[in-house]
C-alpha cells in the first residue's frame, strides 16, 4: 500500500487543506500516469486560532470542581517538574507545604488558591496550561496516567493529586506564591467583573478610552476575564461590529452590548457546569458546540444563514457576520491592519501581560 499526502497553504504559509490519497495495490508505473484516486480530504483549523486562554466560564467552572475537591485539605506537597513555572522567589513555594486550602478565587482569568496564614497560589494556565485531578487510590501517590503533554507540576492532597500540563515547546504557564490580599493585587489587572456592575458602571469604563469594541471586551484592565472566544460570542449577539469604536456607541447600543455580555457569560457557565456533570473538567477548549460565530469561520450564521468571516492580525483573530453585525460589510485585513496594529496586541502573551490601570 502506498500513502500520499498532498497539502494545500493559504495565506500566510498557514496549512488549510490536507489530502489523503490510498493506493491499495503495488505501483509499477510514474505516479503522473495513475487514473483518479480516492482523497479522503480533512479541512484543519488555522494555527492561530488555538492561541485561546480560557476565560471567565472555564476558570469559574475549573474553581467549583476543585472546591468540591481540595477545599478544606491540606496541600502536602508541591513538586515542580519545570523551573520556568514558579515566577516568585518569596514567599518560598515550600511555604505553602502542610497548609490548609482555606478558599479559591479567579482572580481575572488566574485561578487563586488561598492557604493558611494567608499565603496564596496563584495560578495562570495561559493558552495551553490545563488542570487535571486524580483520586488517591489504595493510599498511594501515583503520577498522571499516561499524560498527553509535559506535566510541569503536581499538587498533592490527602486525597488526590492535581496536576499541570501544558501542550507545545512554549513554556508560558505561570505560578507565583504570594503574601495576602496585597500580593494577590499586585496580580490583578484590575478589570471590572461585569455580573457585578450596572449600566452606568460599564458604560463608564468600556468609553473611558476609544479603542475597538473587541480590543476593550478583551482588555483585562477594563474587563475581567472576557478573551478572544466569549468576545466574538457577546458582540454577536449584540449584533454589534468588532471593530466599532467605544466612543461613538449610541446608549442604545451600550445598553445592547451589557446585556448581551453578562447573557453570555452567564449562559456559558451554566452550559459548561451542565457539561462536566459533577466531574472535573478535562475538556476546556476554545471551540465549543453551541457557538455561534467563533471557529465557524465560512460556516453559517445560526441568524440569518449568511458565512460567518474573519479578522486576522498577528495571532489574533475574530469571527463575525457580515450581515448581523457589519451591515453586510466584509471587513479586510489588509484594509483594518493599520487600526488593528495600533489598537490590538500582537500576541496572547502581550495581552494578558497588561498590567492594572487606575481611572
Amino acid at each position: 500500500m502506498l500513502v500520499l499526502i498532498s497539502t494545500y497553504w493559504g495565506e500566510s504559509q498557514r496549512l488549510r487543506h490536507a489530502s489523503v490519497l490510498i493506493l491499495e495495490t503495488p505501483v509499477t508505473r510514474p505516479l503522473s500516469t495513475l487514473p483518479p484516486m480516492r482523497t479522503c480530504g480533512v479541512a484543519l483549523r488555522p494555527a492561530n486560532l488555538s492561541e485561546i486562554v480560557p476565560e471567565l466560564p472555564d476558570i469559574v467552572v475549573y474553581i467549583e470542581a476543585l472546591e468540591q475537591r481540595i477545599q478544606g485539605h491540606t496541600l502536602e506537597r508541591v513538586h515542580l517538574a519545570s523551573p520556568f513555572l514558579l515566577r516568585t522567589a518569596e514567599p518560598p513555594i515550600t511555604s505553602v507545604e502542610g497548609k490548609k486550602v482555606l478558599q479559591l478565587r479567579r482572580v481575572g482569568k488566574r485561578i487563586g488558591f488561598g492557604l493558611e496564614q494567608d499565603l496564596w497560589l496563584v495560578l495562570h494556565l495561559m493558552i495551553a496550561g490545563r488542570l487535571h485531578w486524580q483520586e488517591v487510590e489504595s493510599n498511594s501517590r501515583k503520577p498522571l496516567k499516561n499524560p498527553k503533554k509535559p506535566v510541569l507540576a503536581t499538587f498533592q492532597f490527602s486525597n488526590g493529586t492535581l496536576s499541570l500540563t501544558e501542550a507545545g515547546s512554549k513554556r508560558r504557564a505561570s505560578l507565583h506564591v504570594v503574601k495576602g490580599e496585597a500580593g494577590l493585587h499586585r496580580l490583578d489587572p484590575g478589570g471590572l467583573e461585569i455580573l457585578e456592575i450596572d449600566l452606568d458602571h460599564f458604560a463608564q469604563v468600556l468609553q473611558s478610552a476609544n479603542h475597538t469594541l473587541k480590543r476593550s471586551l478583551t482588555d483585562p484592565r477594563l474587563f475581567s476575564g472576557i478573551g478572544n472566544a466569549y468576545s466574538d460570542e457577546i458582540l454577536f449577539a449584540a449584533q454589534l461590529s468588532p471593530v466599532a469604536l467605544t466612543q461613538k456607541l449610541t446608549p442604545g447600543e451600550i445598553q445592547r452590548l451589557f446585556e448581551a455580555t453578562r447573557a453570555k457569560l452567564t449562559e456559558w457557565v451554566e452550559r459548561l457546569r451542565a457539561e462536566s456533570g459533577g466531574r472535573f473538567p478535562e475538556k476546556v477548549t476554545a471551540f465549543r458546540e453551541g457557538m455561534a460565530v467563533h471557529g465557524r469561520y465560512q460556516q453559517s450564521c445560526p441568524r440569518c444563514g449568511n458565512k460567518i468571516q474573519r479578522i486576522r492580525y498577528a495571532s489574533n483573530e475574530t469571527n463575525y457576520c457580515p450581515n448581523c453585525q457589519t451591515a453586510g460589510k466584509l471587513l479586510a485585513d489588509r484594509a483594518l491592519s493599520r487600526l488593528l496594529r495600533a489598537d490590538w496586541p500582537r500576541t496572547a502573551d502581550e495581552l494578558e501581560g497588561l498590567t492594572r490601570r487606575e481611572y
